[in-house]
């Protein structure tokens, strides 16, 4: 297995590819095409393995099939459609990073639908992988357990986790925050006893029950302070936390890999779902 550091703006530690068995799991942005591609070396992905469609992770899929067009991209069904035609995707973002979109990442070409394996909702075993439908950070999230090697590839859903003093956070941005759905992914993932967990943001950890554990009660944590403090007093509070527990150049890295100021509308928005349901 490689970690690849596809250098997102020119920064390490805040995204990450992996090459497993010949998969390609999140390849991250088009903006850091380079940077992926330096770390592939000779290495030719047959498949790319999305966890979901956020930018940060899936945004150069379609120019990937373009350079290899035999590419396969596994994808939760209800994020194919937005691979093959990401208008909307393209849309959604815009409204969260404004003139930022390009400079984030880069070009966002779609996939063509023939090159699309296009993944359930039920649990399933693909060869040397299981496959589950991970909800609650996005709705279109899965996470993959490549069973050869017991390692856990949970995309968002395991949480933010920078080295080396890596204190766990989840991110949170709109629209599709679900408290419940997360916390029950986060009990599916236990379930598979995995021997370490690999994040986009940032790498492998050996100590996947931890992580697991750690973004659960961030995920509630940061949920509380979202009920009781408006968007500057919470971000604020969240920029406390993690300059408290990290050294400067990884809190920029926090900052990078989750914006605080995506975070807070994810949170809002999911409380209000709250509020509103009957019961």
């Amino acid at each position: 297995m490689k970690c690849l550091d596809v250098n997102h703006l020119g920064r390490d530690r805040v995204i990450a590819a992996y090459l497993v068995d010949g998969c390609l799991v999140d390849p991250g942005p088009s903006a850091s095409l380079e940077g992926l591609l330096a770390g592939l070396g000779d290495d030719r992905p047959e498949r790319l393995l999305l966890t979901h469609i956020h930018l940060d992770h899936a945004g150069a899929a379609g120019t990937l099939v373009r350079r290899w067009p035999d590419l396969e991209v596994w994808v939760h069904e209800r994020g194919a459609p937005h691979l093959a035609d990401p208008s909307k995707l393209i849309a959604s973002a815009s409204r969260l990073y404004g003139d930022d979109m390009d400079r984030l990442w880069g070009e966002i070409a779609p996939v063509p639908r023939e090159s699309l394996r296009v993944l359930g909702s039920d649990e399933e075993e693909i060869g040397p992988w299981r496959v589950a439908y991970t909800p609650g950070h996005a709705s279109h999230h899965v996470s993959y357990l490549h069973t050869p090697t017991a390692t856990l590839f949970a995309g968002d859903v395991a949480g933010v986790r920078i080295p080396p003093e890596g204190p766990v956070f989840a991110p949170t941005p709109p629209p599709d925050v679900d408290f419940t759905a997360w916390h029950a992914s986060l009990d599916l993932l236990e379930s598979w006893n995995a021997e370490r967990v690999a994040v986009t943001h940032f790498g492998v950890w050996d100590d996947p029950a931890v992580q697991l554990a750690e973004c659960r009660a961030a995920l509630d944590r940061m949920a509380l302070r979202a009920s009781e403090d408006d968007e500057d007093e919470w971000i604020e509070w969240i920029r406390a936390e993690i300059e408290a527990a990290t050294a400067p150049d990884t809190t920029a890295v926090y900052e990078q890999a989750m914006p605080y100021d995506t975070l807070y509308p994810g949170l809002e928005r999911a409380l209000r779902r709250v509020s509103s349901t009957p019961g």
